[in-house]
């Protein structure tokens, strides 16, 4: 008691000014900041408040995603105790950078995300792996332009625990077994998309790293070759051979080991392999609980149905509790063999399943009425008696998805809300849906995804009472829902605080009063309303000062949206990182002004009547975090070369687009006279 009396009386701040929150330990004022790390503002807010919370929050972080790495030499010195750094916004990463990095950092530094990040060598790698010798984990996606030699660097840390390659196409087998040597404790390795490492590369790292827990082998030019060595590896749990077209029965078949401890097998898109093959493959594993094998016959006519003999390959696992069988065609044989799996199977998926019907759904979920999530997407063929069935057997479901199931009629969603009163996800789209299923599946408290895209029997009578009872909702789709207007999303905008993404996109009667409404929706992060042509600036700038959190944005075909609506966004909205301004009525005097949103990464910028080549010149480059732009085709020679390459040089990708702008005219209302509105489908 005395030491913790003596600690608190102690200042806080390296100064010896007075200070009211220096009573606080440094532990309470740790608590406080841990409650704050979702939101950057408020912590921002808490480091201003005093030199005291200053100086704690810069010791404090250890968590970092800068911007762009220009910011990195004023962070360095604040932030000493950065253990994970995240630099996915930052398009350019040099060898310099990433010098200091090591420089700065190498004694707490343990995880770093290069993902997004071009530029860096082989040379700036080595630096980074050699200084921070407590590096355990590394995401080096899409980095095509390494090669061994940067595999080379990446050997040098001894203590890397997780590593990604995904797509480092120009690695080789050479690299691989540099790895494989120098990072023994490697427990989770993804090489999907390196199209240069085969059996050999892949060997080694079974041979050398004995820790693999996690590997994903997706689309490798391998064969059985190196799996009788993969699967010796005694602690693999998730094995990835998601479109291994090397692989096939005859290979399979010589296979003289097995894993024990394999509990994930994702057998995707392997054309080659049928029952025999993956009975094979699983023969001897004991921990299995979820098999994949989506999209297995819509990729060749000469894979297997999932017909009884594929089932019967899982009847000896007990602990299985997920089967994703999505894109196969399902047989009555194969349907029977699954509900007489003795395993606890929680997961089904059978989205665009072809042959599947009333009688095997219907008898395969009452074999199996310990489901909590389902997937039975785009099967056209199910109607009332499925879901009836579904229902009545399944009551603790709490993922239902159904979108695309033309034949069954709206009676049927009654009944989900009546009796599947734990759902938290429920998929609708394109169905039959009305007010009245609603009003049912109002009951289900604990929802939290409602897709609703394109159910043109829905009204705001039925999303009032959906806004009034699930307050836990934080994804809506009403995607061309035409018949829901303003009072609707104003039951949502009021009943539901926590939604952090709507799409009304293609709803002619929202007007500004729902944006207004979705304005008190403090965490909303994502708004579509794309084609909603009854919203302007006016409405934008509620949301812009109510909604601090947005992150995307989609105001496509928003024609009454003009620069009015971009400088609130410019003030208010400094969280937002992705935009759709195509068609608007936006000039170069609003795209400048949204161009000062320090964290802006992605602007689609097509059919801009006000825009010119000179403002448009001058809101790329006062856009410093761009690593995306797509625009239309004529800017291409009329922008300086000069400044495409300085962009380019930065990180910044252009997509040039050369899609006509074609109006049809429609006779409005009132003073609106004639409105110009697209007809072609969006792109």
């Amino acid at each position: 008691m005395k030491t913790q009396s003596k600690r608190r009386r102690q200042p806080l701040s390296p100064d010896s000014s007075p200070n009211p929150f220096d009573i606080l330990t440094e532990e309470i004022v740790c608590k406080i900041l841990d409650h704050l790390h979702n939101d950057p503002f408020a912590t921002k807010a808490f480091s201003l408040t005093c030199k005291a919370f200053y100086f704690i929050e810069s010791r404090h972080r250890r968590i970092l995603k800068p911007l762009r790495p220009e910011l990195l030499p004023r962070i360095f010195h604040r932030y000493p105790f950065v253990s994970h750094l995240d630099l996915s916004m930052c398009p350019r990463v040099d060898d310099t950078t990433l010098n200091v990095i090591s420089s700065t950092w190498k004694a707490t530094l343990q995880s770093i995300n290069l993902s997004r990040s071009r530029f860096f060598t082989n040379a700036g790698l080595s630096s980074l792996f050699v200084n921070c010798s407590g590096l355990v984990e590394v995401d080096l996606c899409n980095a095509m332009q390494l090669t061994d030699l940067a595999a080379s660097a990446i050997a040098e840390a001894k203590n890397l625990e997780r590593l990604s390659l995904a797509r480092c196409k120009s690695i080789t087998d050479m690299g691989i077994g540099c790895i494989a040597v120098g990072c023994r404790k490697l427990r989770s390795l993804c090489l999907k998309w390196c199209l240069r490492v085969g059996d050999l590369g892949v060997e080694l790292i079974a041979l050398k790293c004995k820790q693999i827990r996690s590997l994903d082998l997706s689309y490798l030019p391998i064969t059985e070759k190196s799996l009788n060595s993969v699967l010796q590896l005694q602690h693999l749990e998730d094995l990835v051979l998601e479109g291994c077209h090397g692989i096939d029965d005859d290979g399979l078949s010589t296979l003289d080991q097995s894993c024990k401890s394999l509990k994930m097998l994702n057998l995707s898109n392997c054309q080659n392999v049928t029952h025999t093959g993956l009975s094979s493959l699983i023969n001897g594993t004991e921990q299995l609980q979820q098999i994949i094998l989506a999209y297995g016959s819509s990729v060749s006519p000469k894979l297997p149905k999932v017909t009884s003999d594929l089932v019967k390959c899982l009847n000896a696992y007990s602990k299985l509790q997920s089967i994703k069988l999505d894109g196969c065609t399902v047989t009555w044989s194969g349907i029977k063999a699954m509900a007489s799996l003795h395993s606890p199977v929680k997961e089904l998926s059978l989205s665009k399943c072809l042959g599947l019907t009333d009688d095997g759904l219907s008898f395969l979920v009452q074999s199996h009425k310990d489901l909590r999530k389902l997937d039975i997407t785009c099967c056209r063929k199910i109607t009332y008696t499925s879901i009836d069935i579904i229902t009545n057997s399944c009551t603790s479901l709490t993922s239902l998805r159904m979108e695309s199931c033309s034949l069954v009629p709206k009676e049927a969603f009654v009944l989900i809300g009546a009796r599947c009163s734990f759902l938290e996800e429920l998929d609708a789209t394109d169905n039959e849906i009305d007010d009245e299923g609603l009003k049912s599946i109002s009951r289900c408290s604990k929802l939290s995804i409602l897709k609703l895209g394109i159910c043109s029997n829905i009204s705001d009578e039925g999303l009032a009472k959906v806004g009034s009872s699930c307050s836990m909702l934080k994804e809506v789709d009403l995607y061309r829902s035409v018949a829901i207007s303003d009072a609707g999303i104003a039951a949502i905008g009021d009943g539901c605080p926590a939604l952090e993404m709507i799409n009304i996109a293609y709803n002619d009667k929202i007007t500004d009063n729902s944006l207004v409404s979705l304005s008190k929706c403090r965490m909303l992060k994502a708004l579509e309303i794309r084609g909603c042509l009854g919203v302007s600036s006016i409405g934008l700038l509620a949301i812009a000062v109510g909604c601090k959190q947005l992150t995307v944005l989609d105001i496509k075909k928003c024609f009454n949206i003009n620069d009015n609506g971009m400088l609130p966004l410019a003030q208010f909205s400094q969280n937002l990182k992705q935009i759709n301004l195509s068609y608007c009525s936006v000039t170069d005097v609003g795209l400048v002004a949204l161009a000062s949103i320090s964290r802006l990464q992605n602007m689609t910028i097509l059919h801009l009547a006000g825009l010119t080549p000179n403002g448009l010149a001058a809101a790329l480059l006062a856009c410093r975090a761009l690593t995306k732009v797509k625009l239309h085709a004529s800017f291409r020679p009329l922008l300086p070369q000069s400044i495409l390459g300085y962009m380019e040089a930065h990180g910044c990708v252009f997509h040039w687009r050369d899609k006509a702008f074609q109006v049809r005219l429609t006779e409005g209302n009132g003073s609106q006279g004639m409105e110009a509105a697209l007809w072609k489908e969006q792109q």
